[in-house]
């Protein structure tokens, strides 16, 4: 007999009381209550804090658009700079190599023009000592030349030899000579 009670009694019972259309009107009410609730913390705590925390990532995102635009300006002008410069060293370092090479060019033509001049001193001076040299070879051979004329005269003809006729027939063939 017992489990007959038990099972009248559960047959009575409803089941799930969320399924029992008696309690419909105080489940409603406690859904809307609920939801109430669960809309102003929402409205009031969260989503506040939620806009605060996208705002702020979105002021971040801009600021650091920002800060890269700003940043790639100053990339810009500095490659810009860095080219001028580049250029402004190239000119300096063409204008620094000419100013070298005519440095060195006029040391080089004065060199050449001092050299040139000794070489000429030295080349006038030997032309003199050749001169000299010769006239004194002449002078040498106009010796030597009378002393064997004299000789050649005195052998063949011993005693006829004139000492001016000989002078005289050497110095015309020596200024025949030269």
């Amino acid at each position: 007999m017992a489990t007959e009670t038990n099972e009248a009694a559960g047959a009575a019972a409803p089941g799930m009381p969320q399924l029992d259309f008696s309690t419909f009107p105080n489940q409603i009410f406690w859904l809307v209550v609920t939801l109430v609730i669960i809309y102003f913390i929402l409205s009031r705590v969260a989503l506040p804090r939620i806009a605060a925390v996208l705002a702020e990532r979105q002021g971040t995102i801009t600021n650091d658009i920002a800060a890269a635009e700003e940043l790639k300006l100053k990339a810009v002008e500095a490659e810009q700079a860095y080219e001028q410069a580049l250029a402004d060293a190239r000119t300096e370092a063409a204008k620094i190599a000419a100013e070298t090479r005519a440095e060195i060019k006029a040391g080089l033509d004065e060199a050449i023009a001092k050299a040139d001049a000794e070489i000429a001193a030295r080349t006038a001076e030997s032309e003199a000592r050749i001169t000299e040299i010769q006239a004194s070879a002449m002078e040498n051979v106009g010796v030597v030349a009378r002393d064997t004329a004299a000789a050649i005269v005195a052998a063949i003809a011993p005693g006829t030899a004139e000492e001016q006729a000989i002078n005289d027939a050497v110095d015309a063939k020596l200024k025949g000579a030269r």
